[in-house]
């Protein structure tokens, strides 16, 4: 009996010439960043080019053949050689600068500012005119200054540094084990859908970056992908500013009706109750006093009281600031009791609020986000959070891991 075979293909290529490529420290714009949430994940395997060579009296550059189409066929299997990561990173665009790159309509300094490239934000390489790349990032496609990118060879080993390789678990509980093998001891859990950073790939097992340290998870139970910030449209700028200020808004006045209402009930119990005061020879125990450092008067506040549970039991899955809680768990109910609503999950953290660019930059009661972990600014480099099953609710060095977001509410 004859069995009819189809196979669909996508093929997508852009012109492609390499021209001289530098690096530069400046370029058009001021310091801003962007909201973080957006980024471009090149999953391992997927496939995204198809290279040949084009050469001419005049030109040996390579050609991504430009045509974008659906094949299909009956009776024919194709079998084509999966694109390698180092083929994946060639055709980037990479910013290297200050802030950011303008990306404009033509490829001049008269054409219309369309978008921003940040630095370490990446496009799609197209083609190249005049010493200007045009490219395809997120919702904005045109032309940034070559001068200010990196692309081809270049951007091959520098994908690998501003990228971050990312493992997101598929399976209800996934275990982190000491060695890439089944036999080997079990170091703790994961939830589903938690994102951890993966630090090594080998077959069939991924080394990644959680709290009590590093071990292995199998990649059967986890989606792998790689992921780099892109170009911010106009339009995306001034809309994510716009929420920013409303989430801000919203937070304040959600902080200050729960403020109100504690405060309120505080004086009521005053009026009822006289503070207890020790007996001759009674031990008081003081709780360490930690620095709270700058900012928004709601984020000390934030700060000021996640503190008062340091000592207090780490329980994995738990919410109970007294009886315990996971680190997502502890965030979440700080941050409850100032009528704000977080998920219970590090990985859903690192898009709540609005992105701080860098750790130098974080204000008290700012969300420190980690692989697999998040935890509570309050300044003087620590944070507070909860660590693990040993310690407990602790103080730590904010820069003890390293760190994938920090995140601000107010």
């Amino acid at each position: 009996m004859r069995y009819a075979k189809k196979v669909s293909a996508c093929v997508l290529a852009a012109a492609l010439a390499f021209t001289g490529m530098g690096l530069t420290a400046n370029a058009e714009g001021a310091s801003v960043l962007p909201g973080g949430g957006v980024s471009l994940m090149l999953s391992k395997g997927s496939k995204l080019e198809d290279i040949s060579t084009n050469a001419t009296e005049n030109s040996t550059s390579l050609t991504i053949e430009s045509i974008i189409e659906w094949i299909q066929t009956e009776d024919l299997v194709t079998v084509s050689q999966e694109p390698t990561e180092e083929e994946l990173f060639r055709s980037l665009v990479i910013a290297q600068v200050d802030n950011y790159v303008n990306v404009r309509s033509t490829p001049n300094l008269e054409g219309e500012v369309v978008g921003k490239l940040y630095n370490n934000s990446v496009g799609t390489f197209i083609s190249e005119e005049d010493g200007w790349y045009q490219i395809s990032s997120g919702n904005v496609t045109g032309y940034v200054k070559g001068e200010y990118c990196v692309t081809g060879e270049g951007a091959v080993e520098l994908a690998k540094q501003v990228g971050k390789r990312i493992a997101t678990v598929t399976t209800q509980t996934l275990f982190i084990r000491e060695e890439p093998t089944t036999e080997s001891a079990k170091l703790g859990m994961l939830p589903e859908a938690e994102e951890l950073l993966v630090l090594e790939e080998t077959e069939g097992w991924a080394k990644v970056d959680f709290e009590e340290g590093t071990g292995w998870i199998s990649t059967d139970y986890v989606d792998l992908h790689s992921e780099f910030v892109q170009a911010e449209s106009k339009e995306e700028e001034e809309a994510r500013l716009a929420k920013e200020e409303e989430e801000r808004r919203k937070a304040r006045e959600a902080a200050e009706a729960k403020a109100a209402e504690q405060w309120a009930a505080q004086l009521a119990q005053q009026n009822t109750q006289q503070a207890e005061q020790p007996q001759n020879g009674e031990t008081v125990l003081v709780q360490e006093e930690y620095y709270v450092g700058e900012g928004s008067d709601m984020g000390v506040s934030v700060a000021d009281y996640a503190l008062q549970f340091v000592g207090n039991p780490y329980v994995y899955g738990g919410t109970s600031l007294t009886n315990g809680a996971d680190c997502s768990g502890f965030v979440m109910s700080v941050y409850a009791n100032f009528g704000i609503s977080l998920p219970h999950s590090s990985a859903a953290d690192r898009s709540q609020g609005y992105a701080v660019d860098g750790l130098e930059n974080a204000q008290a009661g700012d969300l420190v986000c980690y692989s697999g972990h998040v935890g509570i600014y309050i300044g003087n480099g620590q944070i507070v959070h909860a660590s693990n099953s040993n310690t407990g609710i602790i103080v730590s060095n904010a820069g003890y891991r390293s760190v994938l977001a920090v995140r601000r509410i107010f």
